[in-house]
Order: structure tokens, then sequence, then C-alpha cells
């Protein structure tokens, strides 16, 4: 099946959900073919890869296009990712949060920001703990230029269903716990890939980051 068919599959499996279609492994005109089929939300995880594609693309294409921020952000490479995705989904520490704030500020602009929340505890991820997370978004919350946009987290991979849903119960909780207690509006949960979207999306997905399952 192509990227339409693929695309129009998902679309009527969790019509409730938004696709982003990660375009990490794939050339600007994939890009374009998807943008073609309907796909609006598109995520990138390294910024010059995601800068040479971007130019390859009309530029009408580009500006309809909502770009989200997958991968691990250096601190050095910050400058150049703030205001050019809608949402950043790798917020994964307070200094990080506190430098995206500063260049926000500094461009007159508010970034909406998702915070990588570790659940698993994995060593080789990326993320806050849900303890630290807790201690710090007091924190988050108070730094100008922000918009917590929601959570996000990567699973195991495995294919242990019961592991992958305590993993995605484990964020959908923890956002709860954050909106009572803050009494604020967390609207979004980035959790879910081509090889668990269907689980996460039992347990509250809004945002599922989808690969190899629109792309081949």
């Amino acid at each position: 099946m192509g990227i339409k068919e693929n695309f129009s599959r998902l679309q009527s499996e969790i019509p409730d959900t938004k696709i982003i279609a990660v375009s990490k492994y794939v050339s600007a005109g994939q890009i374009q073919e998807a943008y073609r089929a309907g796909i609006r939300n598109f995520g990138e995880n390294k910024i010059q890869d995601a800068e040479k594609k971007r130019a390859q693309l009309p530029e009408e294409m580009d500006k309809d296009i909502t770009w989200h921020f997958l991968g691990h952000i250096q601190t050095n490479k910050a400058k150049k990712i703030i205001g050019n995705f809608e949402y950043i989904h790798s917020t994964d520490s307070i200094k990080l949060a506190e430098i995206i704030s500063k260049l926000a500020s500094d461009k007159g602009i508010t970034q909406k920001i998702l915070i990588q929340v570790n659940i698993a505890e994995e060593t080789t991820k990326y993320g806050f703990s849900i303890d630290e997370l807790k201690e710090n978004f007091r924190r988050i919350l108070s730094l100008d230029s922000l918009e917590i946009a929601g959570l996000m987290t990567m699973a195991p991979f495995t294919e242990e269903e019961e592991v992958l849903s305590k993993v995605f119960k484990g964020l959908r909780e923890l956002k709860d716990q954050l909106q009572t207690e803050y009494k604020i509006n967390i609207p979004e949960l980035s959790m879910g890939m081509s090889n668990d979207y269907q689980i996460a999306c039992r347990e509250g997905s809004t945002m599922v980051r989808i690969g190899q399952a629109l792309f081949k």
C-alpha cells in the first residue's frame, strides 16, 4: 500500500488522534506525497535534516504544515529549533526548558512544548522521571514564553501489551494529577509509534508519531 492508503487506514482506525508523520528517514519528495495524501503534521528529529528537506518544499506547503520537533535537543542547536517548529516534543530537562524559554522570549514568541517523561525509567532514554517532573513542574510553569501543550513518552521496545499499557497509562495518570494539582489544562498526550499506537490510543493518546506504518 502507498502513503495515501496507509493514512486512510490509520484515520479510520484512530479517528480522534492526531497522526504525526515521522519523516526523518524519508525524502522531501515523499513529504510532498504525504502532504498530497492529506497529512499536515510532520515530525523531524535532526535540525540539519529538517532544514535541508524544508528548503526543498514549495513555500506554501511548508507554511501549511505543522512541524513537530521530536529528537533530543543539543543546547547549541536549540536556537534554530525555537520558532521553526510549532511543537517541541522533547523538552527533557529543566535546563532545556529554561533555554527554550529564554530563546523564545528573545524572539518575541511563545513556544509550545511537550515535556518528555521517561515513565519506564530506561537508562537509554531521555526525559524527566515522574518524581523529577513533579519537583520541577511549578518552575516550568513559571517560565516566560512557554506553553505547556502536553506530555510525551517513549515506551520500551517490546511486544508485551501489559508493559506498554502500564507505561501509557502512567503518562495519562501523571497528566491528570498535574492538571488537578495546578488547575490547568494539558491538552496533549504524545505517545505511541508504529509498533504500539493502538495500545497508546486505548490509554488516551492524542498524538501518535508514525513513520514506518505510513511510509512503508
